[in-house]
């Protein structure tokens, strides 16, 4: 199972509080681990404008707008783009599948500051990150739900909506879920 270029949605009952009603957009996932940004919680005393001059990066007249989201509790002060694939960071970008990037590097801040770069673009501080077999375990006690990760749901609906809107690209009402698990 390779779940790179899907979208994790967390089920109700979810231990972790930082997961509760996440959405999760999976970058990585391989016998050695899997890696991925939620997408769904921004850090609403973080605008994007003021971690860039935080960072020292000049901003011009169009910098891009919006609010730093949180990407994940660990190293939750390193900085990860995702964003549509038609941007390729002239340093390093990670293609994953036909639709999407996701870029580390510090030329991919300074392109939006200057309104430049990707067009659809979702700035994270941190990851998700899972060992091997983690995930999977994690997926086998009714902890996460899978659907595809379409741009329409990561950059074009409201990050509040995000889940009930991952959850209804499978057909599922969110009122039908139950935090229990069990085995037929």
């Amino acid at each position: 199972m390779d779940l790179t270029g899907c979208a994790l949605i967390a089920m109700p009952g979810m231990g972790d509080p930082r997961f509760e009603h996440s959405v999760i957009f999976m970058c990585a996932h391989s016998a050695d681990g899997a890696m991925g940004l939620i997408v769904n919680k921004p850090m609403p005393d973080l605008p994007l404008r003021s971690l860039l001059e935080q960072m020292g990066v000049p901003l011009g007249a169009d910098a891009r707008e919006g609010l730093v989201h949180f990407g994940g509790p660990v190293e939750n002060g390193r900085g990860f783009v995702l964003h549509e694939a038609g941007y390729e960071s002239a340093i390093s970008t990670l293609m994953v599948g036909d639709d999407f990037g996701m870029t580390a590097t510090m030329d991919v801040l300074e392109d939006l500051a200057l309104g430049r770069g990707p067009v659809e673009a979702l700035v994270a501080l941190g990851y998700a990150g899972w060992g091997p077999g983690q995930l999977e375990a994690e997926i086998a006690d009714n902890g996460w739900l899978i659907c595809e990760a379409s741009q329409g749901l990561i950059f074009g609906v409201p990050d509040m909506e995000k889940w009930e809107a991952a959850l209804s690209c499978l057909g599922i009402d969110p009122l039908t879920l139950s935090a229990a698990a069990g085995r037929a």
